[in-house]
């Protein structure tokens, strides 16, 4: 049997437990009605808020949709007034043009709003054109010839100099040319843009070279030597170096040419300025094509003058005008020079456009190898005129002018060396160097020696005293000798022939003897071999008293008549002039002296003074006024 206390305990916590299960019972129920009763809010709810997404999102089509109807209209002015000053923001709209037009393109075709903005687009995309030409023709300027100077001074230089920058165009204008053809090449669809880029650079190229041209001809009429400070006053073997002034060559060539070679090389280095601004401006496809176009006029204006200068030539040496046919030299040399930069600016371009430059070598070296084959020859022909000789047998113009032509040749003989290879068929022309070229240029300084030396021992015989002859011919074999050793050209004719000097020599030694026999019909007369035996003291008879006075007489006369005659004669060269008379008086003072010495107290005559006239040191004074009208 249970107590009642532990059965009175067990009760209450029964009863307790059975309340709790009522409350825990009462709330499920609670929980139940308040779910069924939540849970269709909750799904009411959901389906609201999509329904309001969806209206939110319909509305937002539509702003987006009706937005394309207003785009016409909020565009309109900005493209009206064109993109000058605020690029970004007209890009900007034509951004949302561009936007208008695929929206009505793929949802309504029909629409008449379709016309709008595809006309709207039309007239921002010619307002970008016409924006893109503007700022090109604005802002693109002539390249000043100073500038052009300084560019290309740095061929002069012989350390590194660094690169003159040349701004084509302002930074900002460049960024925004930039913009326009990006633009225009993405969506505008059109490349009409580029040939505007090619004709406005091609003119500044094309004026920028005649500027510098124009520079020359102004500064070489008012100082001579144009001015650029960055171009040292150096004698070196550049294009910019002045060249030398030779007698009997016309100012106007010297400028011409020196102009030209510059406009050579200033073509070059405004090319490749060129190419790197194209590069920002122009697409990589059509760069090469672009840049072909833009250089034609300047390059076509550079070979149009490079062939006038040949044709000046061709006329030149048909006249016979060879001084004048030495502008193609050295512009030749600064052709060839200059090639391989030439070669390198013009990579990519069209195959014409290459050829132009080695088509134009190639006419300058067979106009040059024209102009030195006729030379030799005129040298050979010169014809032998007696109002074309020098009366007092002085130094003859074709002697002159022919060392002069080949001393001018000194300064390019590669050049010279190269256009006679270039007109060699020969096995060895092929395997070209400089030691062939110098050979070849030797062989053909030896030939016009020898055909100069034919020509004055033919001219010589124009004379009619062979000791006039013989002077001509020891003035001008002087000439060339001395003209020889002071210039290079003793060793360039060494290449060749080695005794070539010594030649040179004898030759003027033989002259001086066959001169000196002209004195023998002087000196005959007083010579002891000639003379009869006298006993001293013996009484002379009359016909040896007549034969002492027909010698005094015979040399009076002949010394006098000599005197006389070849006073008027010429030997420019004073060392040979004092070695000849010193020479001249020494032989005849010798036998007069020895002469005068037999007979001069001689009783042959009641007037010794009629013959016995002059005193040895007369005879010698007289002697020392040879070759020369003012004693």
């Amino acid at each position: 049997m249970i107590p009642p206390q532990e059965a009175s305990a067990r009760r209450r916590e029964i009863e307790d437990k059975l309340k709790q299960v009522s409350i825990l019972s009462s709330f499920e129920s609670r929980l139940m009605k308040l779910e069924n009763s939540i849970i269709p809010v909750h799904k009411q709810t959901e389906n609201l808020q999509r329904l309001q997404e969806n209206v939110e999102k319909t509305l937002s089509c539509l702003d987006h949709v009706i937005s394309y109807y207003h785009v016409a209209s909020d565009t309109e002015k900005i493209i009206r007034e064109g993109p000058t000053g605020r690029l970004e923001e007209y890009l900007g709209s034509m951004a949302k043009i561009q936007k208008a037009v695929e929206y009505f393109q793929d949802n309504s075709p029909d629409s008449p709003e379709l016309n709008k903005v595809k006309l709207l687009f039309e007239r921002g995309k010619e307002s970008l054109e016409s924006e893109f030409r503007s700022l090109m023709t604005r802002h693109s300027k002539v390249v000043s010839p100073v500038l052009i100077l300084d560019l290309i001074s740095g061929e002069d230089e012989l350390e590194v100099q660094e690169e003159v920058p040349l701004e084509h165009l302002p930074e900002g204008v460049l960024q925004d040319v930039v913009r326009i053809s990006r633009w225009l090449v993405e969506f505008g669809r059109n490349q009409d843009f580029m040939n505007v880029y090619y004709q406005i650079r091609s003119s500044q190229l094309d004026r920028s070279l005649k500027g510098l041209k124009e520079h020359f001809r102004k500064s070489s009429s008012s100082s001579g030597v144009p001015y650029s400070p960055a171009i040292p006053n150096k004698r070196k073997d550049t294009p910019t170096k002045k060249p030398t002034k030779r007698p009997g060559r016309d100012d106007t060539l010297d400028v011409e040419t020196d102009a030209y070679i510059h406009c050579v090389s200033a073509f070059v280095k405004l090319a490749q300025s060129e190419y790197q601004l194209l590069m920002d401006v122009i697409p990589e496809h059509h760069q090469k094509k672009t840049f072909d176009s833009l250089i034609q006029d300047a390059l076509d204006g550079l070979m149009l003058e490079g062939e006038n200068i040949v044709s000046a030539a061709r006329k030149a040496i048909i006249r016979h005008d060879f001084s004048a046919v030495l502008t193609v030299f050295p512009i030749l040399r600064h052709l060839k020079q200059t090639k391989p930069e030439f070669d390198q600016v013009l990579q990519g371009t069209a195959a014409s456009t290459k050829n132009k430059l080695p088509g134009l070598i190639t006419s300058m070296e067979t106009v040059g190898a024209k102009a030195l084959e006729d030379f030799a020859d005129n040298i050979k022909n010169d014809p032998d005129k007696e109002y074309n000789m020098p009366k007092d047998g002085t130094v003859h113009e074709l002697t002159s002018n022919a060392i002069l032509f080949l001393q001018q040749l000194l300064d390019f003989q590669e050049t010279a060396g190269a256009m006679l290879a270039s007109q060699e068929t020969s096995s060895s022309a092929t395997s070209y160097n400089s030691e062939f070229s110098r050979r070849l240029l030797s062989t053909y300084i030896c030939k016009v020696l020898g055909n100069l030396q034919l020509n004055l021992l033919s001219k010589s015989k124009v004379y009619e005293d062979p000791a006039l002859s013989a002077i001509f011919l020891h003035n001008n074999y002087n000439y060339i000798l001395k003209a020889l050793e002071k210039s290079e050209l003793i060793q360039l004719v060494a290449v060749t022939q080695k005794t070539a000097e010594r030649s040179y020599r004898e030759h003027i030694e033989q002259q001086i003897q066959t001169y000196q026999r002209s004195w023998l019909k002087v000196t005959d007369y007083i010579a002891e071999k000639n003379l009869p035996v006298f006993q001293p003291g013996v009484k002379l008879r009359d016909k040896e008293r007549q034969m002492i006075k027909e010698r005094f007489k015979g040399f009076n006369d002949g010394l006098e008549e000599l005197c006389k005659i070849q006073k008027a004669w010429a030997i420019p060269d004073t060392e040979q002039r004092d070695k000849i008379r010193q020479a001249q008086k020494n032989i005849v003072r010798e036998t007069y002296g020895a002469f005068l010495h037999r007979y001069g107290s001689v009783p042959f005559t009641k007037n010794p003074e009629k013959y016995i006239k002059y005193r040895v040191e007369q005879v010698g004074d007289m002697i020392d006024r040879l070759f020369d009208t003012s004693a």
